[in-house]
């Protein structure tokens, strides 16, 4: 049965109403993930935060590869509330979750031997746990992301993050180990699950195998598949270069400008993923009607509140730093100006990929991520021996520019493009980076950490 609508149930209304809840709830996310960094960067030693870089990479990783897209399918296809479809996806989420448990703890003794840290076995070997729990989040979730009903979820995510802060928090106080940031984030995966049972409404499809559900959503995630695996690429193959390079203190430094940094972007990424496909499977882009004009300002409401909480980032960056934590972070305030600079590039095109999968062209999405996560690995490889951190950053920018033209043409074929919005938006890029350059001058060489 599909849910129904309240007060307000036109599309503007659900997309402001969607809007709001995303961003408060991002903002509270954020808060609390600022708050507990502080506490926990002085409870504990660099080190572990480069050590839970290391874990999270792998583990991201694996997510990554193993995504067929079960949440832009149910989001866009014309089944997305049928209880077999939803069954059909159900199971194929609890299997992906069993697969990429077993996976990383396979590749937890490879991983700890290339890196040279032997503490990363166990540490992956409990941390393998958290997809497996996550495989049995109730499929409500993705049905009240397809309808915009937005509130509940923010609800049950925010909950989560408080249970593994707590945890975190706690553990850290008590043992002064990286143990505390492993086990927090298992609470906070059975907290969401257990959450999503109980917070969320509507019917509770349970595990089943329709051959047609499962065709279809596998028929649309095969290029979902292939997308994520590039996608890993573009946006955590930074982390793996640089194990290379840097000790475990260094990483722990680098991870934390990088925190930093990523607000603006993943504000985005989380307005984007959540609004957009419904948006645009309900609009009717390139007409120039109504619709459209309100996807238009939407689209640059949007980045416009990204670059404006980038602004405060690129030119207090190191004040920033200085005053959140202490000496040994020192090195993470010229990294945080560029790096906020090169997550500024990203956002010259971030919408146009969800009018692609709105319109089922999965593959198109697929070549555009291919293309930026070859590029960002390529200029990593370049980058990062010469320049060490600064040259993530770098590379990162670079990388965006050069997969911008494929974007154009993914964005021009399913007549989403908005040039407006894209000249306005390296624009203000370009001042961003001149008073970045005014400020501090070129923090390139000799500011590696």
């Amino acid at each position: 049965m599909q849910p129904t609508h309240r007060a307000g149930t036109g599309l503007a209304a659900r997309a402001l109403r969607g809007s709001a809840l995303t961003v408060g709830g991002f903002a509270m996310a954020n808060a609390l993930r600022l708050g507990s960094n502080l506490i926990l960067a002085r409870l504990l030693f660099p080190e572990a935060f480069g050590l839970m870089a290391l874990v999270t990479v792998l583990l991201v990783g694996l997510a990554m590869f193993s995504d067929i897209g079960l949440t832009p399918a149910i989001q866009g296809s014309k089944r997305g509330d049928d209880p077999a479809f939803l069954g059909t996806a159900f199971t194929l989420q609890i299997a992906r979750g069993v697969l990429v448990a077993a996976a990383a703890a396979l590749l937890a003794w490879p991983m700890a031997q290339f890196y040279g840290e032997p503490l990363l076995l166990p540490l992956i070997l409990a941390s393998a746990l958290n997809p497996f729990i996550m495989g049995f989040v109730s499929i409500r979730k993705e049905t009240a992301q397809r309808h915009l009903m937005l509130g509940r979820v923010t609800v049950l995510e925010l909950t989560a993050q408080v249970v593994g802060l707590i945890v975190s928090v706690g553990l850290a106080w008590a043992t002064g180990s990286v143990w505390a940031l492993i086990f927090g984030a298992l609470a906070a995966s059975l907290a969401q699950v257990l959450g999503s049972w109980t917070l969320l409404a509507g019917p509770s499809p349970r595990p089943r195998l329709e051959r047609a559900a499962a065709g279809e959503l596998i028929g649309f995630g095969k290029w979902i598949f292939l997308s994520t695996i590039a996608g890993f690429l573009a946006l955590q193959s930074d982390k793996l270069v640089l194990g290379r390079y840097l000790s475990m203190g260094e990483m722990g430094i680098y991870n934390i400008a990088f925190f930093l940094a990523s607000f603006p972007l993943l504000l985005g990424h989380a307005v984007n993923s959540r609004l957009m496909v419904p948006i645009y499977r309900e609009t009717r882009p390139g007409t120039q009607d109504a619709s459209d004009r309100r996807l238009r300002r939407i689209r640059l409401a949007l980045t416009g509140f990204m670059l404006a909480l980038t602004l405060p980032l690129v030119l207090g960056g190191a004040w920033l730093v200085d005053v959140l934590y202490d000496d040994r972070y020192a090195a993470a305030g010229s990294l945080l100006v560029l790096l906020a600079l090169a997550q500024g590039v990203q956002m010259i095109g971030l919408t146009y990929d969800q009018g692609a999968l709105a319109a089922g062209d999965s593959r198109g999405f697929f070549l555009v991520t291919a293309v930026r996560g070859g590029a960002t690995v390529l200029a990593l490889l370049l980058a990062v021996p010469a320049l060490g951190a600064p040259g993530a950053a770098l590379a990162l920018a670079l990388a965006a520019l050069l997969a911008y033209p494929l974007q154009l043409r993914l964005a021009r074929s399913h007549r989403v493009w908005h040039p407006a919005h894209d000249a306005l938006t390296v624009l203000a890029l370009l001042i961003l980076g001149a008073l970045a350059l005014a400020l501090h001058g070129l923090p390139l060489a000799g500011q590696t950490p």
